[in-house]
């Protein structure tokens, strides 16, 4: 049975300030929570509809879980269309990758502010094998339940970590390259791919910062088509097709 002192705990984790105090977020969505509960984080408790928890049986056996009803739902989502389930997930708490071993490609965010987007771009660097999500402390947190719903579940296997870019930067070795997508730089379908590396992304609004402008060893563009009137890509979207050119198979 859902009690005040529940609803008052999962509202107070829609909040930056209380998810940081508490070492908790929320997960909501069949997919999103299913991930969560056969990933490596530990989910807290579970608060989900009769018919859901029996469904999945096998999934939840062991787990805390709450049984609630659609309307009760619907008090502690922070979706409008409220889902069947709702997880309470411990915080993950990983070490900033080495910037003098990496191997494959590190994704670099800076001042991505809209929760879809980064949401999206965390599942896109899932869908390339990225493990490793480096963010500007600007850039919305993680943990924002608009930002895990995006993620669609990616949150389990991509490790997201908030650090000063430029201080980051400014310890890699030679001979690792950091590719940054602007408007002035040469095509990206021409531009070198050495199978390693980190892929920097800018805001939607102002692209990446100036100050990080010196430690980029190549600026990569995507070119717009014939006609197009466009002044830029949506983040995600960018990120999507720079992932493509880096990290698939064919690239």
């Amino acid at each position: 049975m859902l009690s005040k002192n529940d609803v008052k705990f999962l509202k107070s984790l829609q909040q930056n300030k209380y998810r940081r105090r508490l070492g908790l977020f929320l997960a909501e969505g069949s997919i999103n929570v299913l991930d969560f509960l056969q990933g490596p984080l530990r989910v807290e408790r579970l608060f989900a509809t009769q018919n859901w928890l029996t469904l999945h049986e096998k999934s939840v056996s062991g787990m805390n879980c709450v049984a609630v009803n659609r309307q009760e739902m619907e008090k502690i989502s922070a979706l409008k269309n409220p889902s069947e389930v709702l997880a309470v997930v411990k915080k993950p708490e990983y070490p900033l990758p080495d910037i003098f071993s990496v191997d494959g490609y590190i994704l670099a965010l800076d001042d991505i502010r809209d929760p879809g987007n980064l949401g999206t771009i965390i599942r896109t660097a899932d869908w390339f094998g990225i493990r490793d999500v480096v963010c500007s402390p600007e850039t919305v947190d993680v943990f924002n339940p608009k930002v895990v719903q995006a993620t669609m579940g990616s949150l389990a296997r991509v490790r997201v970590h908030y650090a000063d870019l430029g201080d980051w930067f400014s310890r890699k070795p030679e001979e690792l390259k950091i590719f940054g997508a602007v408007l002035d730089g040469q095509d990206i379908r021409k531009a070198g791919k050495p199978g390693k590396g980190i892929l920097l992304i800018g805001s939607e609004a102002h692209g990446i910062s100036r100050e990080l402008y010196p430690f980029m060893d190549v600026r990569i563009r995507i070119p717009a088509g014939v006609g197009s009137g466009a002044e830029s890509l949506n983040a995600a979207v960018a990120t999507a097709i720079v992932c493509y050119e880096y990290c698939s198979v064919s690239g």
